[in-house]
């Protein structure tokens, strides 16, 4: 396993890789690395020849208020465990080599980013598809992987592949979860065990509204009612937003109908956390 910081450095490498015929398979991560994100990879090696990871705090994801500073770091441990799952090359670079001064480019997503997370979080989606864009063309992967659990941001990167027409093939994984069915993220760090309690509150809707979909419910308003219902039974539940939508073109839906993404974002405390699932209407 090769640890890189460079991006020049890096393109070259996986340019050179290329030329041999190497199938190249990318996970981008923020490191704090968890089960989820080893899943990710465990799918990524089937797939392919080389194993790229990049851990990449990225500043530009993150709203003037959000957790840029304090979100969880653990490089030690992030290291063994992909050098456990046989990853090839951690892509590890600074921000002043991402973003060097008068950095003024970015690629931007529009209608699919201003709502859900991108209503909540306006810059969010901005950042993400510059930097993913930029680590594609530093990697120039063949396949990337991936997680359901940000739904979002997979739909809008793959349209964002397929708009700029580049030649990467996206996995979305399915969520990874606790016993508890508390989705893993690495702001889960951020809770107390009290907390931990309450936050199962957001799985147990989303079940909820399985449950009624089963049952014949398809009017959107009458499952978010319920869903709302449960979760604001949780003292330290603040939510930002349920909503039903289409899993491809992500437009709110009334009556359910077809592939439909159930999801939400609550806080609780002051760790924003969000979740979500699919189903086949």
């Amino acid at each position: 396993m090769r640890i890189v910081k460079s991006p020049k450095k890096m393109q070259e490498i996986c340019i050179n890789l290329k030329n041999q015929g190497k199938v190249i398979s990318f996970v981008p991560t923020m490191g704090y690395l968890h089960e989820g994100h080893l899943s990710l990879m465990r799918i990524a090696k089937k797939k392919s020849d080389i194993l790229v990871v990049s851990i990449f705090v990225n500043p530009t994801q993150f709203g003037p208020k959000e957790d840029f500073k304090r979100y969880p770091r653990d490089l030690k441990r992030d290291k063994r465990l992909l050098k456990e799952i046989g990853c090839d090359f951690i892509f590890m670079p600074d921000i002043k080599d991402m973003y060097p001064k008068m950095y003024d480019t970015y690629v931007e997503v529009e209608d699919l980013t201003k709502i859900l997370e991108g209503k909540s979080r306006p810059e969010h989606f901005k950042g993400v598809t510059t930097v993913v864009a930029k680590l594609f063309n530093i990697i120039q992967p063949d396949i990337a992987v991936f997680g359901q659990k940000d739904f979002q941001q997979a739909v809008v990167v793959k349209k964002m592949v397929k708009d700029l027409n580049l030649p990467v093939k996206i996995i979305i994984a399915p969520t990874v979860r606790e016993k508890s069915g508390l989705a893993l993220s690495s702001r889960n760090e951020y809770l107390s065990s009290e907390e931990k309690k309450q936050v199962t509150a957001l799985y147990r809707s989303l079940k909820l509204s399985e449950k009624m979909i089963a049952s014949g419910e398809r009017d959107s308003r009458k499952i978010i009612s319920e869903m709302r219902k449960l979760i604001q039974k949780k003292p330290k539940a603040k939510i930002d937003y349920i909503s039903i939508n289409d899993s491809e073109s992500l437009k709110p839906l009334n009556k359910l109908k077809g592939n439909v993404v159930i999801s939400l974002a609550v806080l609780i405390g002051k760790t924003r956390l969000i979740d979500n699932i699919k189903i086949r209407v």
